[in-house]
C-alpha cells in the first residue's frame, strides 16, 4: 500500500515514518506539510539523512486521492476535522491522531477542545481506536479517531476494573505524569529547557481536555461509570506516560485476584502486559515500543486499589497505537510491523 502522512514534520509524524519504513505492508510514505513543502525530509529531521530521501509534498485532497491507498492525519487538532472529511468523500481510509473525532458529542468537544466540532456525519462514522477494547469495530471501520495517550494509559488500567464492576465509580483518582514530547514540536515557554529541566509541574488542573475521552470511553464498559479525577503532570524526560490510578474497590478483592482479573482481560492483547504481583512498571522499560506494562495492587487495609499503566506517548500513545489499528482495518496480524522491543537503558 502506498500510505500518506499529514504532519510529518511533527513528532507523531516521525514516529509513524520511522514504524512504516520497514512494515511488510507498505510500499511507500509520502509525506505532506502545509509549512515545510518542497523541503527535503532530512532538513527538518536530520538523523534519517541517507535513510529517507523523501521530500515534503503540499496538502492537496484531490492530488493525495490519487497518489496513496491509506491517510495518517498527524496534525494539529482543527486541521483534520476538514481533511477527513474530503478523504472520506474519495473512499480514502484514514487514521486521525489529532483528537478532533474522538467526542462523539460535539458539545463535549466544543466545551474541552475550545474550537468548533468536526461535522456530525463524520463523528458518528469514526471508530474510536483503542485496539484492545474496539478490534471489532476497528476491522469494519474506514476511518479511526487514534486515542489520546493519556487516556490510552488510563482506560487501560482502569478498563478491567470498570467492566467488572469492582471499583466504584465516584472514587477514581487518575494522576498521571508525561514526557516533554507529549506537548508537541512547537516551541513554547511551557516546554522551554530552562523551565522543564530540574522540575516538576502540575498543569490543565480539572480542565485537561483528554478527561472526557476518558470518561466517553469508560462509559461505554459500563453506563454507570460516569466521573474520574484526572490531573496531569510534566515531568523533565522527553518520553513515556506514568498513570498511577486510585480507587474505591467494590468488593473484598486480594491482589491475587485482581491480578488474574486483569491476566484474564487482556490474554488475547498482544502489546498489553500484565506485571506479576509486586513487580512495578517504569516508563523507560515501555521506551520506544508499542507495548503499555500495567501492575494492579489492592490494599487490603484501607479497601483501595492502585493501578499503574505505563507507554511510551509516541508509540502505543500515538504512532505506534495508529499503525496497530491500521493493521486491523487491513485484515493484518495488529503486530505487524511493531515487533521491536523497547529501548533500554
Amino acid at each position: 500500500m502506498k500510505i500518506g502522512i499529514v504532519g510529518a514534520t511533527g513528532y507523531g509524524g516521525a514516529e509513524l515514518l520511522r514504524i512504516l519504513h520497514t512494515h511488510p505492508y507498505a510500499e511507500d510514505c509520502i509525506l505532506y506539510s502545509s509549512s515545510e513543502d518542497g523541503l527535503p525530509y532530512w532538513e527538518s529531521f536530520p538523523h534519517v539523512n541517507k535513510i529517507i530521501d523523501k521530500t515534503l509534498q503540499p496538502i492537496d485532497v484531490e492530488k493525495m486521492a490519487e497518489e496513496v491507498d491509506f491517510v495518517f492525519l498527524a496534525t494539529p487538532p482543527g486541521v483534520s476535522s476538514e481533511l477527513t472529511p474530503q478523504f472520506a468523500e474519495r473512499q480514502v481510509p484514514v487514521v486521525d491522531l489529532s483528537g478532533d473525532l474522538r467526542m462523539k458529542e460535539p458539545t463535549v468537544y466544543e466545551k474541552w477542545y475550545k474550537r468548533k466540532a468536526a461535522p456530525q456525519q463524520i463523528i458518528s462514522e469514526a471508530v474510536y481506536g483503542l485496539s484492545e477494547l474496539n478490534a471489532k469495530a476497528i476491522k469494519d471501520a474506514s476511518c479511526i479517531a487514534n486515542p489520546g495517550c493519556f487516556p490510552t494509559a488510563a482506560i487501560l488500567g482502569l478498563a478491567p476494573l470498570v467492566k467488572n464492576r469492582a471499583i466504584k465509580e465516584p472514587s477514581v483518582i487518575i494522576d498521571a505524569k508525561t514526557g516533554v514530547s507529549g506537548a508537541g514540536r512547537k516551541a513554547s515557554s511551557a516546554t522551554h529547557f530552562s523551565e522543564t529541566n530540574e522540575n516538576f509541574k502540575i498543569y490543565s488542573v480539572h480542565e485537561h481536555k483528554h478527561t472526557p475521552e476518558i470518561e466517553q470511553m469508560l462509559s461505554s464498559l459500563n453506563p454507570s461509570f460516569e466521573r474520574v479525577t484526572f490531573t496531569s503532570h510534566l515531568v523533565p524526560m522527553t518520553r513515556g506516560i506514568m498513570a498511577t490510578i486510585y480507587a474505591d474497590l467494590a468488593g473484598n478483592y486480594n491482589s491475587s485476584q485482581l491480578h488474574e482479573l486483569y491476566k484474564e482481560f487482556y490474554q488475547d492483547s498482544y502489546f498489553v502486559r500484565i506485571r506479576d504481583i509486586g513487580n512495578y512498571p517504569s516508563t523507560k522499560e515501555v521506551y520506544g515500543s508499542n507495548y503499555c506494562d500495567i501492575a494492579v495492587a489492592a490494599d487490603e487495609r484501607t479497601g483501595r486499589v492502585t493501578i499503574v499503566s505505563v507507554i511510551d506517548n509516541l508509540v502505543k500513545g500515538a504512532a505506534g497505537q495508529a499503525v496497530q489499528n491500521f493493521n486491523l482495518m487491513n485484515g493484518w496480524p495488529e503486530e505487524t510491523g511493531l515487533l521491536f522491543s523497547p529501548i533500554y537503558p
